[in-house]
């Protein structure tokens, strides 16, 4: 296993909750229950920024890397370039395997949430939290997966 990977597995960086946030917002997924929520502190001067990122993951080990990973590469973004992280990440989902690309995609959609909900909380500040229901699907379908092993 590669080294960056084992340590977000072993030290989940950003994991927590950031009372007071400035936004939130779900990644669910609709199969089985697992769902991810983000919370942003921002500072919004030009631009708003990512000045703090925190997430807490109801899922497997590979969706709390995913959520490592992400958003560490998230903080300190502007809105644009974090939206250009979801939208790269998301992108890369569509080559491998839908039960591999489901935990990824639930991480890029509650960032793309808590995104969408701050930007909205900008013309109401009392508009709710964002959730975003993935299309992929962790749980292996055993018929189609037999179907193509006798293949």
């Amino acid at each position: 296993m590669d080294s960056n990977l084992l340590e977000h597995m072993m030290e989940p960086k950003n994991y927590g909750v950031i009372k007071n946030s400035d936004s939130e917002g779900i990644g669910k997924n609709p199969h089985n229950g697992e769902k991810v929520i983000i919370f942003l502190k921002v500072t919004n001067e030009n631009e708003p920024i990512i000045e703090d990122i925190k997430f807490q993951a109801i899922g497997c080990m590979t969706t709390v890397i995913a959520g490592s990973i992400i958003t560490s590469e998230a903080i300190g973004q502007t809105f644009e370039r974090a939206e250009a992280l979801v939208g790269a990440t998301l992108g890369m989902l569509d080559n491998i395997p839908p039960e591999e690309a489901a935990c990824s995609e639930m991480v890029a959609l509650a960032l793309k949430a808590a995104i969408d909900t701050y930007m909205e909380r900008q013309k109401d500040s009392d508009f709710p939290m964002i959730t975003y229901k993935i299309s992929n699907n962790c749980v292996v379908d055993n018929e189609n997966q037999q179907e193509n092993e006798n293949e």
